[in-house]
């Protein structure tokens, strides 16, 4: 299948789509990756301190970002601005190609939500860590080079247009439609 990947041009354009709530907003997609390259869309998923999304390979996957190559405790979920996740796509069945966890209608800026911040989604609570989330090579594969290059721009870099990476805090259920709120930090 031959797919349209969006030119720089269009992506900047699509910009004044992506404002998404700043306070709460709305759980668009749950994806589980339970192995390389696989998907699971889910309607509901529950969120554990220990595995992260229940089914995601997270866990097992590693990172090379750890002296053991275990997985990153502050990498634990990877969590995209859902209108952003559909102006790369251009397709709402393709979001789940971008690889997060989590898809949320909130703004997801430095700004708005600097490392520490707690979202409450659903039953559990998850808080956004320091460590940056990035276009990289399979984002480059999927989207297109102009993509990468958009997040990853000075602006997508301030606006986290490829999204934050973050780490449960208070496990729970959470489901689609969930309403994804900003609270003060419980510590």
């Amino acid at each position: 299948m031959d797919t349209h990947h969006p030119s720089r041009e269009d992506l900047e354009a699509g910009l004044v789509e992506i404002h998404s709530p700043k306070d709460e907003g709305r759980l668009e997609l749950i994806v589980a990756r339970p192995g390389e390259g696989e998907r699971t869309v889910l309607e509901a998923g529950e969120l554990s301190l220990i595995e992260g999304l229940v089914g995601d390979n997270w866990k097992t996957r590693g990172s090379r970002r750890t002296a053991d190559s275990t997985a990153h405790p502050d990498m634990q979920l990877n969590i995209m601005n859902a209108r952003v996740a559909l102006l790369v796509a251009q397709d709402p069945e393709r979001r789940a190609l971008a690889g997060d966890q989590l898809y949320l209608d909130l703004d997801l800026s430095a700004e708005n939500l600097p490392p520490g911040t707690e979202l409450e989604i659903g039953e559990a609570v998850v808080a956004v860590t320091d460590i940056p989330h990035l276009g990289c090579k399979k984002f480059v594969q999927r989207f297109g080079v102009d993509a990468m290059k958009f997040v990853n721009s000075e602006i997508g870099r301030k606006l986290k247009l490829r999204g934050v990476n973050a780490k449960v805090v208070k496990p729970g259920r959470i489901a689609v439609g969930d309403v994804a709120r900003k609270r003060i930090p419980s510590s």
